[in-house]
């Protein structure tokens, strides 16, 4: 008799599971038999994951984590929770920093028995970003709160339908010539599904997880150069690259209406790679898998003739 998944028949409540991550976050649960409540501002956005899921196995429900009734209405009856909720917009510290704490004071009331807190590489009581605090701040209160929460910090997490590689990827689709920001940045660029992965597997084994903060990167360290020159290759594009100096990448971003914020840009040119004494994916049994490893077929659509180009473009 094959063996019962842990989660299977469980409640696992996302907060702000609405998101690209949270998707599949919530995908890799139902496959394990676990019911899903998705809470977010916006609960509407995941209603495409109905038909993935069993009759009754899915549930939405719209929550405000600076609202704390709001928050104890979809906790309850918990067997574990998941905080997703993540912003570069608003009072940071309100939605990443208190309504964390929120969350984990309400999972742990609820009686859940494992949480999983998702933070970020450069989460820094000391950041100069407010966004790098807020998350800081975020990760001290769920400890205090339940003590054996799990806390992951990935790197910039990647999918086929994130918007990262798609942004730069619809610009080098249009512009012939491009200005990069923070080309010598380094970044250990995650995989979605092996991030989603991680959470399932720390939800599952709490006795081992549990109280342990982990860093998720991928198995490679690339720049921005690199990214954009690899997104242009797959694209099967000719595209000249101009590296940016930072005082005119930090005028950019200070730029109302820019695709970047002046925290985004501080971040990235900080970098996002795995400390070198951190614990990573490896304590999961996860072998990460790289950016290569899809982009050329993600890129398809990218290109003039789809699937039937056959040489670079300019």
């Amino acid at each position: 008799m094959a063996k019962t998944d842990p989660l299977n028949g469980k409640l696992v409540v996302l907060t702000g599971g609405s998101g690209f991550f949270g998707n599949y976050v919530a995908q890799a649960l139902l496959e394990r038999g676990a019911r899903v409540r998705i809470a977010s501002r916006n609960p509407e956005k995941a209603m495409k994951l109905k038909p993935l899921a069993n009759l009754g196995q899915i549930q939405f429900a719209r929550c405000d984590v600076t609202n704390e009734r709001s928050v104890e209405a979809v906790t309850r009856g918990a067997d574990a929770v998941v905080n997703l909720v993540g912003s570069f917009d608003g009072d940071l510290a309100e939605l990443m920093g208190k309504g964390s704490g929120t969350i984990a004071r309400y999972a742990k009331s609820a009686g859940a028995t494992s949480m999983v807190h998702i933070s970020a590489i450069g989460a820094d009581a000391e950041s100069t970003t407010e966004y790098g605090r807020a998350k800081a701040l975020g990760e001290k209160l769920v400890r205090e709160e339940f003590p054996q929460a799990t806390i992951l910090r990935p790197s910039i997490i990647f999918g086929q339908d994130d918007e990262f590689i798609n942004m730069f990827a619809g610009l080098i689709k249009m512009m012939p010539v491009l200005p990069v920001f923070g080309p010598e940045a380094k970044l250990q660029l995650v995989y979605v599904d092996d991030c989603a992965e991680a959470v399932a597997r720390a939800l599952s084994d709490p006795a081992k997880h549990g109280g342990k903060t982990y860093e998720l990167g991928g198995p490679e360290q690339l720049s921005m150069l690199e990214i954009n020159e690899r997104i242009a290759a797959a694209q099967g594009r000719e595209r000249t690259f101009i590296p940016m100096p930072d005082t005119v990448s930090g005028i950019f971003a200070a730029l109302p209406l820019t695709p970047m914020s002046k925290d985004q840009w501080t971040l990235l040119k900080q970098g996002s790679v795995v400390s070198d004494k951190a614990a990573g994916f490896a304590k999961f049994g996860i072998e990460p898998k790289p950016l290569g490893l899809f982009l050329d077929r993600w890129m398809e659509h990218n290109r003039k003739h789809g699937r039937f180009t056959l040489q670079a473009e300019g």
